[in-house]
């Protein structure tokens, strides 16, 4: 490998030469503070270190590894990960799949908050008259529900769908079925959530069954939403941009003095199989108590 123009060997062990960590960092492309880093934590630790001066040295030979971690650093690969591969360990492309896959995701929720930003810019914030807000009468309801709990609220998008995904199979009868997801007021790091389906106009459990399989969350149940007063809107388009109609569901809300009193009701009126995102229909429903008055 050739080294850098004008700079020489300083140091020789076993007659191999060595390079100053000055020198190694501009043949590696790294910084002295990185190669100090990644020395302290193992990762690329130098050939040798000075017991009376504790200058650090590196073999030329060493410039491939750097250069692999500077790499996979600027692709944000972890350290972790990133050591696994320079010990070329079996588990390393699981790690970078898995890498990959957290990417992705992050990719895709820029898209939808580009998409979100790009709504907001075209036609303001959502409001109550866009999204129809009124108050609505709703009686109760019979519903087989499933249950997951989202990692944040990055991932209730995937715990949302892998409810529907062992609903479905547990229901018979004709057409899709009305399915409603109940979504907590309160956005802690991990999210509970629910999807139930109507058990009406010809709807049964397949088979009597209550549970799809060894891997799911929790049961399936037949339980009765309650009915009451709710704040309802209706959203038009993707699922992805339901946040900007709740947005304007809540803040109606507040200023018409109607605490919200339970969990954020999402029916989905269209099948998104057949129909395209822009013309999904979806009600957002919130119940509703009226506050208090302060008195003095």
């Amino acid at each position: 490998m050739t080294l850098p123009a004008g700079e020489s060997i300083v140091v020789r062990v076993n007659d191999e030469p060595l390079l100053s960590i000055g020198q190694f960092a501009r043949l590696a492309r790294l910084s002295v503070k990185q190669l100090r880093h990644y020395a302290d934590l193992g990762v690329l630790p130098p050939a040798r270190v000075d017991p009376a001066t504790g200058y650090r040295y590196y073999r030329a030979g060493q410039a491939p590894d750097a250069l692999t971690i500077g790499l996979l650093r600027s692709l944000d690969v972890p350290l972790p990960v990133v050591a696994e591969v320079l010990r070329g360990e079996p588990t390393a492309t699981g790690a970078l799949t898995a890498v990959h896959d957290r990417l992705e995701g992050e990719l895709a929720r820029r898209r939808h908050s580009l998409t979100a930003l790009e709504h907001i810019l075209e036609r303001g914030l959502p409001s109550a008259e866009t999204a129809h807000v009124a108050l609505h009468e709703e009686g109760p309801q019979r519903v087989v529900l499933v249950r997951e709990v989202a990692t944040s609220p990055y991932d209730i998008a995937r715990a949302t769908s892998r409810c529907v995904a062992r609903l479905l199979p547990l229901l018979s009868g004709e057409g899709p079925p009305r399915l409603t997801g109940l979504f907590p007021l309160d956005m802690e790091e991990r999210v509970p959530i629910a999807v139930g389906a109507a058990l009406e106009d010809g709807a049964t459990l397949e088979g009597g069954a209550l549970e799809d399989g060894a891997a799911a969350s929790e049961p399936a149940a037949i339980e009765l939403l309650p009915g009451g007063t709710f704040a309802r809107a209706t959203h038009l388009g993707p699922y992805a941009q339901i946040p900007l109609t709740a947005h304007a569901l809540l803040a109606w809300c507040a200023e018409h003095g109607h605490a919200p009193a339970g969990p954020l009701r999402e029916v989905y009126v269209d099948d998104p199989a057949t129909t395209p995102p822009d013309q999904l229909v979806t009600h957002l429903m919130v119940p509703v108590r009226e506050r208090e008055a302060v008195v003095g």
